[in-house]
């Protein structure tokens, strides 16, 4: 099975690895960095926003490439405060070449109040920059969720439980 992912993150690509290897035997999967269409950092509907466009974007580039693929999977991070309180998330968009799409989250980590707005007007990664300094590491594979749970979850784990919730449509042809 050929699998496109819409990063370049490795910490990313690695979760959904660990995602689809639960399902699938065998599996190739690259990963291609392409835009979101939304700002920097999502807000409630713009993180499935940009996880959808990023599956449209990636679909679209392969087509152009010639690059063929079986599923064309995508992950948004955002802050949200849809249930009443701050937290950040992240939605995994997964689609196939036959029009199938399904979704999915990711546990959520609560945001204190008093960096709501500092991380809608930049980013999450930067203020945690400012608050923790800066650490390529964390950028790229472990994510600020490994130190804020004192490394007891990465973003890999994030990325993987958020694939693994838009899987469930995709392997129980009941549930469609």
């Amino acid at each position: 099975m050929k699998i496109l992912v819409a990063t370049k993150n490795q910490g990313k690509i690695e979760g959904a690895k660990r995602a689809l290897l639960n399902y699938f035997d065998k599996i190739e999967i690259k990963g291609i960095p392409v835009a979101s269409n939304v700002s920097e950092q999502p807000v409630n509907e713009d993180i499935y926003k940009g996880a959808k466009n990023r599956v449209k974007n990636l679909k679209t580039y392969a087509k152009q490439n010639q690059i063929e693929a079986d599923l064309y999977l995508a992950i948004e991070s955002g802050i949200t405060n849809r249930l009443g309180r701050w937290m950040i998330t992240n939605i995994a968009v997964i689609e196939d070449n036959n029009g199938f799409e399904s979704y999915g989250a990711s546990p959520s980590f609560p945001v204190p109040e008093r960096l709501v707005q500092d991380i809608i007007k930049t980013e999450l990664s930067q203020v945690m920059d400012k608050i923790f300094g800066k650490d390529e590491e964390r950028h790229n594979k472990g994510g600020g969720i490994q130190l804020l749970t004192n490394n007891k979850i990465s973003r890999i784990d994030l990325t993987e439980s958020a694939f693994i919730m838009a899987l469930t449509e995709y392997i129980n042809d009941e549930w469609k």
